[in-house]
């Protein structure tokens, strides 16, 4: 995962896309159109290890879908650093694809811009209905109280990752179930030029999820009840120097990992560079880079005290992908028909093996193949300790705020400069003067 463009551009973008009129997708008029029935243009997100093994596993059964229908889809996997800003863009030229992935927490904000096709019952019926897909799941596809933006189509949660033999060789007899206990395990595995954990410290979009889970484990949201932003509480202040204070003060991080942003912590963990990893569904992203499963163990990400749940004892967002159709698309018809394919039985099992995630598809997550030990963990986190980003119209403004805010902290960090909370503090108040007024 990766870095994003400054704040201000997301926030700027988002803007101007809730005034336009324009929508993105393949036609240039306002509404969908059925004038280019035998071609579709998609967008993917890079869930695997590198854009060609996406593109490895997506092509095949994008064949599979034009033998099937006569559809030829044309396929871009766009990098996490630059999608949403292409999807902004897109929403206020006119010009983009008919249908794309977008990142679940980022479904109100673009629902909000008009652009993305509403999916009422009438949609959801040509899909085979909004009852096959779990409740969690379509928790996060837009506002309360209006019909989804988009279709879940890939689950997840995050997980700690810990190598087996580096743990033994430290003398750590199992995973830690605690923050003090991983800053513990951290600094035995920190030494010889290898490092406690890895992180993405310029990834924005990483450094909100963790942020917003310490966050609740400190009682306390970014938003308030009726959707204002509130980023310098006691609470987020204390959540987001404690994330940053495990390169800071604890020094379980490498100070290199402040630039990380294409994945390489998850390429550090393969490698045997860092002893944990705080990722979503990682088991076929590290197998492609060569690790064994006998080689890691998978465990909960760890709490304050006590043992995963709801309130404090949150420990991972409701991650996860979500399909959307331009409003405009000049395909409409097939791109009701392409998700209904993607979002099959058969498909699910096939496309969610592949990234290691769980299908939103309720059939299709009781297949015994997603009975493993690693998925039980993450469906397991999903069923009882996970929650979802605020679905609000500001929110993904808000990812990139206060992320932003996040990734110069740890520059800080790396840099050797002080990150004290008065320092936490200004960054998230510089974050909050970004956002929007209304």
């Amino acid at each position: 995962m990766r870095s994003i463009r400054a704040a201000a551009t997301g926030a700027v973008m988002l803007s101007l896309a809730l005034a336009a009129s324009a929508c993105g997708g393949g036609s240039s008029t306002g509404g969908g159109s059925n004038d280019s029935p035998k071609e579709l243009t998609y967008w993917a997100s890079n869930q695997g290890a590198s854009i060609e093994v996406d593109k490895k596993v997506l092509q095949p059964e994008l064949d599979k879908f034009e033998k099937q229908t006569g559809i030829k889809v044309k396929l871009e996997v766009v990098p996490w650093s630059d999608l949403l800003n292409r999807i902004l863009t897109a929403t206020t030229s006119g010009q983009g694809p008919d249908v794309l992935n977008i990142g679940n927490t980022w479904s109100a904000s673009l629902q909000a811009t008009g652009a993305l096709l509403p999916w009422d019952k009438a949609q959801f019926d040509k899909i085979g209905g909004k009852d096959r897909f779990v409740d969690s799941a379509l928790g996060s596809t837009g506002a309360e109280g209006q019909d989804p933006a988009a279709v879940p189509l890939y689950s997840m949660a995050y997980a700690l990752y810990y190598n087996k033999q580096m743990f033994a060789d430290a003398g750590i007899d199992a995973p830690p179930a605690t923050w003090d206990e991983l800053v513990a395990a951290g600094k035995k595995l920190s030494k010889d030029g290898k490092w406690g954990i890895g992180m993405e410290g310029s990834n924005p979009s990483e450094n909100i999820h963790h942020a917003f889970v310490f966050a609740k484990q400190h009682g306390a949201g970014f938003f308030t009840a009726d959707g204002k932003p509130d980023f310098t509480s006691d609470g987020a202040v204390a959540a987001v120097k404690q994330y940053v204070d495990l390169m800071a003060k604890d020094k379980i991080i490498a100070p290199g990992n402040a630039e990380y942003a294409q994945n390489q912590s998850v390429s550090d963990f393969a490698k045997g560079k860092t002893g944990m990893l705080l990722w979503q569904s990682a088991s076929a992203n590290l197998k492609s880079q060569g690790m064994s499963e006998d080689a890691y163990g998978i465990a909960p990400v760890p709490v304050q005290s006590g043992t995963p749940g709801a309130g404090k004892q949150v420990n991972s967002m409701v991650a996860g992908i979500n399909l959307a159709v331009f409003k405009n698309t000049d395909n409409l018809d097939g791109a009701s028909e392409f998700v209904k394919f993607m979002t099959s039985d058969a498909e699910q099992k096939i496309l969610n093996t592949a990234y290691s995630s769980i299908p939103p598809v309720k059939a299709a997550q009781e297949d015994p193949a997603f009975n493993s030990p690693s998925n039980s963990v993450l469906k397991d986190t999903l069923a009882k300790s996970a929650v979802a980003l605020p679905q609000v119209p500001d929110e993904s403004q808000f990812e990139t705020a206060v992320g932003t805010a996040v990734k110069e902290l740890f520059a800080d960090a790396a840099a050797g400069r002080p990150v004290t909370t008065d320092s936490v503090k200004a960054a998230l108040t510089k974050a909050q003067q970004q956002m929007p007024t209304k």
